[in-house]
């Protein structure tokens, strides 16, 4: 399955629509070229259908909550289209503005995947507020304790909304409706680097866009690469004394890099 879903993207070569947040566009585009994708950034009003009905999935994302009024649009056209679209609900919780803009959004286009992390995607499930910027509170980092209970909310969540529920963060959670799978590969680093969390959103975009009718599949590969990548990328890192800039430049390298070998080799997975 890892090999079919890797091999597809690098052969299809996505289109990925990405009205993202400016403070990770750059390195988005980036990460979907070293994915195997082809990245377009349009997100002005004017055209996102457009560029919407020439891609192959759509990516939003909330960081810097703008642009609803093309995402609104261009998600509309993906959906007539059928194409993927992920949601990174960036600090959703956090205001008014960002729970009244999930809200639009998820009103007006039927998502494919919602990727965030456990704050994050608490709020959506169970319409909690207290969540401290983009960052997850304490009590609701995944820990070993409370993987039950996560993946239960993950899987419920799923069910409700129709898209596949990727939660980050220690161990990530990849689920469905019907299957949950943890991947406990990744560094703690990846969270000292602004974007991280958007490259991996936008990466999802080139994995379920070449693998529309796969989607846990493609997003569960993705998720996998990102996290190998990232311990990859450390590796890399330490031997040359480096910090958190090194360790960015080295997590695209990573991605671009990487093989169906390797992904075997290093990653760690396990069916809930």
């Amino acid at each position: 399955m890892i090999r079919d879903i890797f091999e597809k993207t690098q052969r299809v070569k996505p289109v990925v629509h990405c009205i993202t947040n400016f403070v990770t566009v750059n390195d988005c585009a980036n990460m979907v070229l070293a994915c195997g994708g082809s990245p377009t950034m349009a997100y002005d009003l004017r055209e996102a259908e457009d560029i919407a009905e020439k891609a192959d999935a759509l990516v939003l994302n909330m960081g810097t909550v703008s642009d609803t009024d093309a995402m609104i649009l261009a998600g509309r056209k993906s959906n007539a289209l059928h194409h993927p679209i992920i949601i990174d609900p960036v600090g959703i919780g956090g205001s008014r503005l960002r729970v009244d803009t999930f809200r639009r959004l998820s009103e007006s286009m039927q998502f494919s995947v919602i990727r965030g992390n456990s704050s994050e995607i608490k709020a959506i499930a169970l319409g909690a507020s207290a969540i401290r910027g983009v960052d997850a509170a304490e009590a609701d980092q995944i820990r070993e304790e409370n993987i039950n209970e996560i993946v239960s909310m993950a899987k419920s969540l799923s069910a409700k909304m129709k898209s596949v529920i990727i939660i980050s963060g220690p161990i990530d959670i990849v689920a469905n409706a019907e299957r949950a799978y943890l991947v406990r590969n990744g560094h703690p680093i990846m969270a000292k680097v602004t974007g991280t969390g958007c490259m991996s959103t936008a990466m999802l975009g080139a994995f379920c866009g070449a693998n529309p009718r796969r989607i846990l599949e493609g997003a569960l590969v993705s998720t996998i690469i990102m996290g190998v990548s990232g311990e990859l990328a450390y590796a890399k890192t330490l031997a040359q004394g480096g910090g958190t800039m090194t360790f960015r430049m080295h997590l695209i390298d990573e991605v671009s890099m990487i093989t169906p070998e390797v992904i075997h080799e290093k990653m760690k997975i396990e069916e809930v």
